[in-house]
This record gives C-alpha cells, sequence and structure tokens, in this order.
C-alpha cells in the first residue's frame, strides 16, 4: 500500500501549524493514524485509525487551514455572480 498521500497530507499539517512533530503511524492492518510527539517522548494518537482515503480527509481538515488565494480575475467573477443572483 502506497502512503505517499498520507505522508503529503501530514507534512501540509506541519507547514499550517508550524509543528513539525506531527507524523503517521501505519498499523499493521494497513490503517493510518495521526499522531504528535509531546515533550516527554511520548506520542499523542489523535484521530482513530482509518484507511488512506479517510486519513487524508481528516489531517487535511484538521487545524487552521490555509487562506484560498484570489486573483483579481476571481474577485470580478464573484461580483458578477452576487450581480447574476440578485
Amino acid at each position: 500500500m502506497r502512503s505517499t498521500r498520507a505522508t503529503a497530507a501530514v507534512e501540509r499539517l506541519k507547514v499550517r501549524t508550524s509543528n513539525p512533530d506531527y507524523s503517521l503511524v501505519l498499523g499493521a492492518d494497513g490503517q493510518f493514524q495521526l499522531v504528535l510527539a509531546t515533550d516527554a517522548g511520548r506520542f499523542e494518537k489523535i484521530g482513530a485509525p482509518v484507511a488512506l482515503d479517510e486519513f487524508v480527509a481528516f489531517v487535511n481538515g484538521y487545524g487552521p487551514q490555509t487562506p484560498r488565494r484570489m486573483t483579481k480575475s476571481d474577485v470580478a467573477f464573484e461580483k458578477q455572480l452576487v450581480k447574476k443572483s440578485s
């Protein structure tokens, strides 16, 4: 089983939170779980062990979210959508 997507999701979480202590654990049953290293050298389990797709969705929704980047074209398009719906 490939865990590249899971690893990439955890790396994005590390960047969003500015905390390099997040990691993932892959169980013998193929389930993924997010863990956070504590100061005492232990790991705090976050969430339950889940399959790959559920894990990626969980990690992407966990912690602070990055604001969506808006270009001038995006802003103009959204203004047009508001005008047409009113």
